[in-house]
C-alpha cells in the first residue's frame, strides 16, 4: 500500500527546510509518496493568533538561545551540512511561494523547491528582490520572466490563499506541518511519529 504525507511548505522557515531535508530516509523506509502543499505561514500565525519563535520567545531568558541549540542538534542528527541561517531573515516570501504554485502547475516543482531551498537556507539569499529572484530561477534551468509572470495572475494568487486558508481550518498554526490521512504532526521533531503513522497505515519499505 502506498501512503502519502502531505507537507504544509512554506520557504520562510529554517525548519521546513530541515525537515526537508530529514524526510528522504523516511520515505525510502516506506515507499511513501510526498505532497507539497504550498502555504503562506505569516497568513497561518495571523489567522491562528501565533508569532514565530523569534517573536514569542523573545522575553523568555534563554529560550532562543535553546531553539537555536535544538536546530544544530537536528542538523548534525540528519547530517545536514549545508544548512546556515539566512543573514536577511525575516525574508517575505510571497513571491517566491506564489511562483511554487506556478511550477506546481508547470510541472517543475522539484527544480524550483531546489531552487528556493538552497537560495533560503544553504545560499543565504535575499529571495524577497524581484532581481535576485528571478536570478536564482534562470540559474535553475528555469524561465524567471513566464514564471513570475505566473505568479502575478490572480488565479495563482487565490490559490495561495485558498491553500493558505484551508491549513487553518484543518488546523494548522505553524510550519512544517505534516498529514497522514487526517491526522496532523507539527515541528521537525515529529517527523518520527510521521513515520509511525505511515506504518500504521501499512505503508512497507519501497521496492527494490
Amino acid at each position: 500500500m502506498t501512503a502519502t504525507i502531505e507537507f504544509l511548505f512554506d520557504f520562510a522557515s529554517p525548519n521546513v527546510y530541515l525537515a526537508y531535508r530529514a524526510l528522504p530516509p523516511i520515505l525510502q523506509r516506506t515507499g511513501a509518496t510526498l505532497e507539497i502543499t504550498p502555504c503562506l505561514l505569516g497568513g497561518i500565525f495571523k489567522a491562528s493568533n501565533n508569532q514565530s519563535p523569534v517573536v514569542a520567545f523573545a522575553p523568555v531568558k534563554g529560550k532562543v538561545e535553546y531553539e537555536m541549540l535544538e536546530i544544530r542538534r537536528f542538523v548534525t542528527r540528519n547530517r545536514i551540512d549545508k544548512f546556515r541561517l539566512n543573514p536577511h531573515f525575516p525574508v517575505n516570501t510571497l513571491m517566491l511561494m506564489r511562483g511554487l504554485v506556478g511550477a506546481q502547475e508547470r510541472g517543475y516543482e522539484a527544480k524550483y523547491l531546489e531552487m528556493g531551498l538552497k537560495g533560503m537556507w544553504e545560499e543565504g539569499l535575499k529571495l524577497d528582490d524581484p532581481e535576485v529572484l528571478a536570478a536564482a530561477i534562470d540559474a535553475a534551468e528555469l524561465d524567471s520572466v513566464s514564471l513570475m509572470a505566473l505568479a502575478q495572475t490572480e488565479a495563482i494568487k487565490q490559490k495561495l490563499a485558498d491553500y493558505t486558508a484551508k491549513a487553518v481550518e484543518r488546523g494548522v498554526f505553524g510550519l512544517p506541518a505534516f498529514f497522514v490521512g487526517k491526522e496532523m504532526f507539527w515541528g521537525k521533531e515529529r517527523l518520527g511519529q510521521v513515520e509511525e503513522a505511515l506504518q500504521a497505515v501499512g505503508a512497507g519499505p519501497a521496492e527494490a
